[in-house]
């Protein structure tokens, strides 16, 4: 099958995301494009410090700014702007890969929970790229339909050596009956929103999975980055800012 770039974007594709909470979508780059940024996580996961998993590669456009390139390309601004219109603002990115028969698992969880009120309104589109094939054998994405029209979810402990966050959702608060695979091929992504519960299950396959996280919100929402846990920068990537001048932008590197 040949590669092909979508970047329209129907109603009845957004009224899909806005009742259920997630979307699975086509390709956005080019098959160079992608195989250029998978050449490029390919030389951060050699250099990673000893003792770093892969999973762990938590907002690495903070110190590789050649991934602006993608968190800034037209073809990802033109479909995110459909869900949440024209001024975007990059929240963060995230490399998860999971190493062939070693994988640490991803509990089930809802983003927004994560951040705690760092963000007012928590309004986060993520857009999920397949870096590599992602399928069930490999531990791709798992979410709940309409998940993420519920914010009082209770959360329990887990175990941090087999899984890449500390908390999850307490069984009898979801219904992991009606949990979806996320399946894609290489290029492919998907979206979901902030409150959405999704997981991932570990991955005893002979093949990596890596995804990369592209998290973007409208820029009327109100950064509290003054009460931040460490030092994150947000990005003005289309538009103009709607807080008043509340937020402050870094400048994107490129």
């Amino acid at each position: 099958m040949s590669w092909q770039v979508e970047t329209s974007v129907s109603e009845q594709q957004v009224s899909f995301y806005k009742d259920n909470g997630f979307l699975s979508f086509g390709r956005i780059f080019t098959e160079n494009e992608l195989d250029e940024l998978r050449e490029y996580v390919d030389e951060m996961i050699k250099n990673l410090p000893e003792g770093k998993r892969p999973e762990q590669m938590d907002v690495p456009h903070f110190e590789h700014p050649y991934l602006f390139k993608y968190l800034t390309h037209p073809n990802v601004l033109k479909v995110v702007e459909h869900f949440i219109g024209p001024d975007i603002v990059l929240w963060s990115s995230h490399f998860i890969s999971k190493r062939e028969n070693d994988g640490m698992e991803v509990p089930w969880h809802q983003d927004g929970v994560y951040w705690g009120k760092m963000l007012e309104p928590m309004h986060v589109i993520t857009m999920w790229l397949a870096v590599d094939e992602s399928k069930i054998e490999n531990g791709c994405m798992r979410v709940i339909p309409t998940s993420h029209n519920y914010r009082d979810r209770r959360y329990e402990t887990v175990d941090r050596d087999n899984n890449l966050f500390g908390s999850e959702v307490v069984e009898d608060d979801m219904d992991t009956t009606k949990a979806v695979n996320l399946e894609l091929d290489v290029g492919e992504c998907h979206f979901h929103d902030a409150w959405t519960i999704h997981n991932s299950s570990p991955n005893v396959s002979n093949k990596r999975r890596c995804g990369y996280t592209m998290r973007y919100m409208p820029a009327n929402v109100l950064y509290h980055g003054a009460n931040w846990r460490r030092a994150h920068h947000i990005y003005l990537v289309q538009g103009e800012d709607r807080t008043d001048g509340y937020n402050t932008y870094a400048p994107i590197p490129i």
